[in-house]
């Protein structure tokens, strides 16, 4: 594996020196004011039925007023391609596995586990099953994306130095974009135990990872780059986190509705979500959406607010389908261009259990074990004809009833509304399962009894769902269903520990009244109870060892922690670095004879810490658990001396996704700096164990907060900014705004809109 990743960072760094030249415009971007990117937007001979306006504010958010929902797709379009261009190009590239076209040769074994998943294989199906308002919104809003990429005079900075030229996008393009958005982020824990399974104690850890869960979090110590790679984009990509809470008018100061909701994604630049307001005959929303994708993933109408977080259902199974007959696998050959090669050619099977993903080698397999991937994303559900009619959804019934055929990726749908029902629903399709395998999470795909859960598939209209709790709050934060739903189906194995969403319904349940600054204030909170109560177990531990706890200096500063994360914080930095040397010598004393390595995967895992790790020191030997707690301590003493406070080590980096190039990447780092927050606060910023300075690259990148009894009452921010197109004046005017806990109002009002987004383009028609 050695050789594999210096062998990747040498071919890494030819192909980036080969880039250079060509280049040099998205090395030095030329500084774009907002009026230069709003006068290139194009705005005469469009195909449109009637003018259309739209309206920005100095953030370049567009407002867009239009007389037909044909023209507001289509205007959509047009603002997602010219302000996020090179951002929608990059997305269909991983979403039809052809990043060999941007990095060549070190991006082959990608594309193929990336064409294997194949997030365009419904698509078709997808399109044909379509009403004709979804139809007609989504071609128009195509259209308009088309008209905006399809090579005006001057393209995005980056698209020399990545190779893009200017493509048509098809509605399965969009699609495509859509699954990927979509993915299962239990991929990244199946594939995880994928490698562990054949070694002794296997059963074991799959029974604690039913028990636990399984850490979001890919090996922090993966030693193939490529593997690091397929992970992050999975990870960075996919709704896979999120908070959102809802408040009920008895508990609201304003006496409307609250609600709040923020998503959890990667922290890169440009951010993966758009923030736009619209207006049509059908359509009256603000809200936040994908680039590349006509649909508003959380917002607010007139009548209804909503937001969601991931429901991390196992919408997916894994399957042995080695005892399938040979007639069963349905085997093609696929071209893979290379920029600066020759193309190379894979292998892709497919059973009726779906692709053979161990046909990838960046999945890990057992010799002569084919396993098939059966996923919800396979299967034609509809997730933009759901989205299309939620937010045309005027009740709260209305709004469940809105999101039949919903399938991926499962969601927490969140919503109140103005006659004030506030309520939650399960957005899914999934198995009917009765349980999960107690010893391996690879089925039998010739068993009967493993395959009937896939031919009977549940919705949301058979799924939980919760209105007007008595204690008039709700919280979501991707946290196991049987904490709020009775006698749930088995919907998965794999929720947040639920230390957010306990810290969301304290902070709701402390006020009698709350506001929407109070909803704010829960976005940028930093505390994790759980966090607390384990420093507490530990210096309880470190206090009874004979002749008292080591290094009482350092541990002073950790004594009557309450958990909270903030940057300034000397004792969240000795908890961590105590942490990561106390599991790594209690990880490999509990490991049995014979395995290798230790400190990877699921056992490092923010739930398997908090579930096992004093249930684990009890179990030790008295001699052993001395020993175990006296070297931790002793290895993070020196550390702790080192620095002074979480924020010198957690570090939040505001850089253009290009940062990860080689080589060149430095010259797309905007700034770097400390941060608060941790992987279960409810501002989240993810990362694993912590030994030194790290950067946080997945966790709270957008917000929103609502208040059902003002119109005018809504507010968005990003991390970013609006524009991706680099050095423009608002590619990263947002990041201010969201390190200070502000956000932008986004009114429903025309004389408000009128007033608050000033600047006014006209687009006309031929």
């Amino acid at each position: 594996m050695a050789s594999g990743g210096r062998l990747w960072r040498g071919g890494a760094l030819l192909l980036a020196v080969a880039a250079m030249l060509p280049g040099c415009a998205a090395l030095l971007p030329r500084q774009v004011g907002v009026a230069d990117r709003l006068a290139a937007l194009p705005r005469q001979g469009l195909d449109l039925q009637r003018p259309v306006t739209i309206r920005w504010n100095s953030h370049l958010v567009p407002w867009i007023e239009a007389e037909t929902d044909a023209d507001l797709g289509f205007a959509l379009g047009l603002v997602h391609g010219h302000l996020r261009g090179a951002q929608v190009a990059l997305l269909r590239m991983v979403a039809r596995g052809r990043l060999s076209e941007i990095a060549g040769p070190l991006a082959v074994d990608i594309d193929h586990a990336l064409r294997i998943l194949d997030f365009g294989r419904a698509a078709p199906e997808v399109e044909r099953r379509w009403p004709a308002e979804t139809r007609d919104f989504v071609q128009a809003f195509v259209a308009g994306l088309n008209r905006a990429t399809s090579g005006g005079p001057r393209p995005p900075p980056e698209s020399a130095l990545l190779g893009l030229r200017p493509e048509p996008y098809s509605a399965a393009d969009i699609l495509a974009i859509g699954r990927l958005a979509g993915s299962d982020i239990n991929w990244l824990s199946l594939f995880s135990l994928l490698a562990e399974r054949g070694r002794p104690g296997f059963a074991r850890l799959w029974r604690r990872t039913l028990e636990a869960g399984a850490s979001l979090t890919p090996p922090e110590d993966e030693a193939d780059p490529r593997q690091a790679a397929l992970n992050g984009l999975l990870l960075g990509l996919s709704r896979s986190g999120s908070n959102a809470v809802a408040v009920a008018p008895s508990r609201s100061a304003s006496g409307g509705a609250l609600l709040a909701s923020d998503p959890h994604l990667g922290l890169s630049l440009p951010n993966l979500w758009f923030i736009a307001g619209m207006r049509s005959p059908s359509f009256h929303l603000v809200g936040l959406m994908v680039p590349g994708l006509p649909i508003t993933g959380l917002g607010r109408n007139p009548d209804l607010a909503w937001g969601g977080t991931n429901l991390r259902a196992a919408s997916s199974d894994l399957f042995d389908v080695s005892r399938l007959p040979p007639e069963a696998f349905a085997e093609s050959e696929v071209t893979i261009r290379q920029r600066l090669w020759r193309d190379a050619r894979r292998r892709i099977r497919v059973t009726p259990l779906g692709p053979v993903v161990t046909d990838a080698a960046l999945v890990p397999s057992r010799p002569g074990e084919p396993i098939a991937l059966r996923w919800v994303g396979h299967e034609p559900t509809d997730e933009i004809t759901a989205l299309l009619r939620a937010t045309r959804a005027r009740s709260a019934a209305a709004f469940r009833e809105s999101f039949a055929g919903f399938g991926v990726s499962p969601q927490n749908m969140l919503h109140a509304d103005r006659a004030g029902t506030i309520g939650r629903l399960t957005a899914a399709v999934l198995p009917s399962r009765p349980g999960f395998p107690a010893a391996d999470p690879v089925l039998d795909g010739a068993d009967p009894a493993a395959t009937a859960p896939w031919r009977q598939l549940r919705d949301a209209g058979s799924l939980p769902w919760l209105e007007n709790p008595p204690e008039g709050v709700l919280a979501s934060a991707n946290e196991n269903p049987a904490t709020w739903a009775d006698n749930p189906p088995r919907i998965g194995w794999f929720f947040s520990d639920g230390d957010r969403v306990d810290r969301l319904r304290a902070l709701l349940l402390a006020r009698p009244k709350l506001t929407p600054e109070d909803m704010a204030a829960l976005q940028t909170d930093t505390r994790s109870p759980k966090a607390a109560l384990l420093a507490e177990g530990l210096l309880a531990r470190l206090d009874s060892l004979p002749g008292g706890a080591p290094e009482p200096a350092m541990l002073a500063r950790l004594r009557g922690w309450d958990g909270d994360y903030a940057a300034t914080s000397e004792a969240a930095l000795v908890f961590e670095l105590l942490l990561v040397r106390l599991v790594a010598r209690l990880v490999p004393a509990l490991l049995p004879e014979g395995r290798e390595g230790g400190g990877r995967g699921p056992e490092t895992g923010w739930d398997f810490i908090t579930t096992f790790l004093l249930r684990d020191l009890d179990a030790l030997p008295p001699a052993r658990r001395e020993a175990v707690l006296r070297g931790a301590v002793a290895a993070a003493a020196p550390l702790a001396a080192r620095w002074r406070n979480w924020g010198e080590v957690h570090r939040l980096r505001a850089a253009h996704w290009l940062v990860n190039l080689p080589l060149l990447g430095r010259a797309f780092v905007l700034g770097d700096f400390p941060v608060g927050g941790s992987r279960e606060t409810p501002m989240k910023t993810g990362h694993g164990l912590v030994s030194g300075p790290h950067e946080v690259s997945f966790g709270s990148m957008a917000r929103f907060v609502s208040d059902l009894a003002d119109p005018d009452a809504n507010w968005f921010v990003l991390f970013g900014g609006q524009d991706g197109w680099l050095g423009s004046a608002a590619f990263a005017d947002q990041v201010p705004l969201w390190r200070e806990g502000r956000a932008i109002r986004m009114p429903l009002r025309p004389e408000v809109v009128a007033v608050e987004f000033p600047e006014v383009t006209v687009l006309s028609p031929r």
